[in-house]
């Protein structure tokens, strides 16, 4: 079954330290072979403003400090390491890429959340929307010509509030957003007030039916659903190891997207 479409897509304190790439045992994504471990992440810390320092993995594909910058921001019980597989891929595409380590996570991907780690406990989905606005400040600082906002189920919807309440985004991926905040549909509400091209996926069936009626209060044309064939839940879904079957069909449309976008 081919995918279905809503509407047609028409878009800070820190420390740099070499880490060898995460999850080397995930096998890579195809299409990402010419992409090899020699470019390999850095971690970045950087502080919240709540004091909490954040970790993450930035990946540079062009050594430019004003080059295009997508934010990756993982599920619950995650971390980083859900985008080893994925990072590379953007590289391709001419996107530098920061994966963060926020505060609502675990350990997952045959590594640690390094943040969780450092502050001891793994804290609330809303909480984790101070490391958003955090990585958003790190980006600016750098001087990226344009930054993107891609979550991955809680995430997913927390990016909507960061590109309601920050004009600096430029475009926004949520992959299996959902009301995973509280009462009272606040992604829905925050998705009114966003003004950037907006691309959703989730799996079909409930995922895809909540996604929807997100999607619907973006005002607008710049916003697209995709419902595809075979799908997995969040970001794993472009993860051949998660979702061997429909990664590829999911990679077309986000690579379309993310092309329309770039500046």
């Amino acid at each position: 079954m081919r995918c279905s479409r809503l509407v047609a897509a028409v878009a800070a304190v820190f420390l740099l330290v070499p880490l060898a790439l995460a999850d080397s045992s995930t096998p890579p994504l195809p299409g990402t072979k010419h992409v090899t471990s020699a470019v390999e992440p850095t971690v970045v810390t950087f502080a919240a403003a709540d004091g909490v320092l954040v970790s993450a993995d930035f990946y540079a594909a062009s050594d430019a400090a004003g080059a295009p910058l997508v934010l990756l921001f993982h599920q619950a019980g995650s971390n980083a390491g859900e985008y080893a597989a994925i990072a590379p891929r953007l590289l391709a595409a001419g996107w530098n890429a920061l994966a963060v380590d926020a505060r609502a996570g675990a350990s997952m991907w045959g590594r640690n959340n390094r943040t969780v780690l450092r502050l001891g406990r793994n804290e609330d989905f809303l909480s984790a929307y101070n490391d958003l606005e955090a990585a958003l400040a790190w980006a600016e600082a750098r001087g990226a010509s344009r930054v993107v906002a891609w979550g991955s189920s809680y995430t997913a919807a927390l990016v909507f509030r960061l590109a309601a309440e920050h004009r600096e985004i430029g475009a926004v991926l949520a992959f299996s957003p959902g009301e995973y905040l509280g009462p009272g549909e606040p992604v829905r509400a925050w998705a009114a007030r966003v003004q950037v091209p907006v691309f959703v996926t989730s799996p079909s069936g409930s995922e895809a039916e909540t996604a929807a009626r997100i999607v619907e209060a973006i005002p607008g044309s710049a916003k697209q659903q995709f419902v595809p064939a075979l799908g997995v839940h969040g970001s794993s879904t472009l993860r051949a190891d998660r979702n061997p079957g429909g990664a590829e069909q999911t990679w077309a449309e986000v690579e379309a997207f993310l092309k329309q976008v770039r500046p």
